[in-house]
């Protein structure tokens, strides 16, 4: 929950309001595809952790199968946080200071969702590529996730442990997830894609960590505190 408070601060509640009322009904920017290569687009975030709530709206790009960067801005468009994920490291990064925090994927995501998900896991529940992501397994005795799924085969809602998942809205007939919730052991949550874009070219240093060379390297407690000084 410390990692949770921690981005608490980070609200632009009256904002997103009007912003999310004044959305219009068409999301998608090109066609789903056949093939999913990459993903990118804009998103709503709202968290509910104990007597706080979080709503943030953030951009991202999602390579499949593993790799992730995502953005959360303030009303400006000021970049305020930004989470790096590739094959090999995973970095939160407060691009005004300078500065971030290497850790393991799933503690990165944590402190964005408020629960634990591989880079992997969180494509597979916007874009619903769960089998393509070979996170689902023939045999059930070795399988994490267990799933239930609509008449046309789409998942619409899964479960681990704690955390449950369910998809409220599709994009159309597609499998991509337009409003989804969630659910564990300390958070509750919603997710709404604004907007999405599919199988654009991705350039080369969309992942790269080569800038961080000039920033300095920090513990979560300091980026903590960071953030909670400019909330």
């Amino acid at each position: 929950m410390t990692k949770i408070r921690g981005l608490v601060g980070i609200s632009f509640a009256g904002f997103l309001f009007i912003f999310i009322q004044c959305v219009p009904s068409k999301v998608l920017l090109s066609p789903v595809p056949s093939e999913l290569i990459s993903v990118e687009g804009y998103a709503s975030l709202r968290i509910y952790g104990g007597d706080n709530t979080v709503r943030t709206k953030f951009s991202f790009l999602f390579l499949l199968p593993d790799q992730g960067d995502i953005v959360a801005s303030n009303f400006l468009g000021q970049t305020i946080y930004r989470i790096t994920i590739t094959s090999n490291d995973a970095f939160l990064i407060i691009p005004s200071k300078k500065v971030y925090w290497k850790g393991k994927e799933e503690e990165i995501i944590d402190t964005f969702l408020g629960f634990k998900l591989n880079m992997r896991e969180m494509i597979s529940l916007l874009t619903g590529e769960w089998q393509e992501l070979g996170l689902i397994q023939e045999d059930r005795k070795d399988q994490r996730w267990e799933f239930e799924k609509d008449p046309a085969g789409r998942i619409i809602s899964g479960w681990r442990d704690s955390l449950r998942f369910e998809i409220e809205e599709f994009v159309n007939d597609s499998r991509l997830a337009r409003v989804i919730t969630f659910d564990s052991m300390f958070t509750t949550g919603r997710v709404r894609l604004i907007k999405a874009a599919f199988n654009k070219p991705v350039r080369p240093e969309s992942f790269s960590s080569d800038f961080l060379l000039h920033y300095q390297q920090k513990s979560w407690e300091e980026i903590q505190a960071l953030i909670d000084n400019e909330s």
